[in-house]
C-alpha cells in the first residue's frame, strides 16, 4: 500500500459505493481525507469508522456538488484545514436508464445536474489551487457510458460523454501546470446504483465496488513519467476493446 502521509484526498460522492470504497483505501494510506456527499448520516458513520480503525485525519463535510457555494465552503474548508488538495475523486453522480421515449425533460437535467454540473463545480474550486502548487491528481467515473453507447442509455450517455470531454479539454489546458486527469470507464460495478434501475441485470456479474476502488486509487497514486490517462475495466463477460 502506497504511504501519503501528509498528502490530502477529497473524495466527492463518498457516502456509498466507489467513492466509499475509495476514501476507506486512501485512509488506509495514511492520507488526510475529506469526505462529502450530501447524506450527512452516511458521512458521519464512514468518518467514525475510518477514524477508530486508526487514521484521525479523516472529516466530513456535508455538501450538494451540484451547488456552487456548497462546493466553495468544502474546498476552502479542506484547505484550511489541510493545507491543499493533493488528490481528487469526483464519485458524484445519477443513473437513470429508459427507453428514450420514456424519458422526460426532469429526467434529463437531473442527469446533466448530477453528473456534469457537480463535476464543474468541483474542479472549478479545486484546479486554481492545484495549479497554483504545481501538483494535482484527479480522477473522474465517467463509466463505460462515457465511451460507447448502450440501449436505454441515451441520456445518461449524454452526461457522461460530456464529462469525459470536458475532463480531455482539462487535461490540455492543465497538462503545464503538473496536474493529471484519470477518467475511470468502469463496466457494470454492482454498486447501489442498480438499486433503482428496472433493467434485468446479473448482478453477481457485474465487477465489485472493490475492484473499481482499486482501479481509482491505482490511478490516482501513479508517479513517474506515465499517466493513468484512461482505465477500462469491465466485467469477464462484457469485454470492450
Amino acid at each position: 500500500m502506497e504511504n501519503l502521509e501528509g498528502k490530502t484526498v477529497l473524495v466527492v460522492g463518498a457516502g456509498r459505493g466507489i467513492g466509499r470504497c475509495a476514501a476507506e483505501l486512501f485512509s488506509d494510506a495514511g492520507a488526510n481525507v475529506v469526505i462529502s456527499s450530501r447524506n450527512e448520516v452516511e458521512l458521519m458513520e464512514l468518518e467514525y469508522k475510518l477514524n477508530t480503525k486508526g487514521n484521525t485525519n479523516v472529516f466530513s463535510f456535508e455538501a450538494d456538488a451540484s451547488v456552487e457555494t456548497d462546493v466553495k465552503a468544502l474546498v476552502d474548508e479542506t484547505i484550511k484545514r489541510y493545507g491543499a488538495v493533493d488528490y481528487l475523486v469526483h464519485a458524484a453522480g445519477l443513473g437513470i436508464l429508459k427507453p428514450f421515449g420514456d424519458l422526460t425533460l426532469e429526467d434529463f437535467d437531473a442527469l446533466i445536474n448530477a453528473n456534469v454540473r457537480t463535476a464543474f463545480n468541483v474542479l472549478q474550486a479545486v484546479l486554481p489551487a492545484m495549479a497554483e502548487r504545481k501538483f494535482g491528481r484527479v480522477v473522474l467515473i465517467p463509466g463505460v457510458l462515457g465511451k460507447a453507447p448502450m440501449m436505454q442509455a441515451s441520456a445518461y450517455c449524454a452526461a457522461k460523454y460530456a464529462l469525459t470531454g470536458m475532463t480531455k479539454c482539462l487535461a490540455q489546458e492543465y497538462k503545464r501546470f503538473g496536474i493529471r486527469f484519470s477518467l475511470m470507464h468502469f463496466g457494470g460495478v454492482d454498486s447501489t446504483f442498480w438499486d433503482n434501475i428496472t433493467m434485468k441485470v446479473q448482478r453477481d456479474k457485474l465487477l465489485s465496488v472493490k475492484a473499481a476502488a482499486n482501479a481509482v486509487f491505482f490511478a490516482a497514486t501513479q508517479e513517474g513519467e506515465g499517466v493513468m490517462a484512461e482505465i477500462v475495466l469491465m466485467p469477464e463477460n462484457h469485454q470492450l476493446v
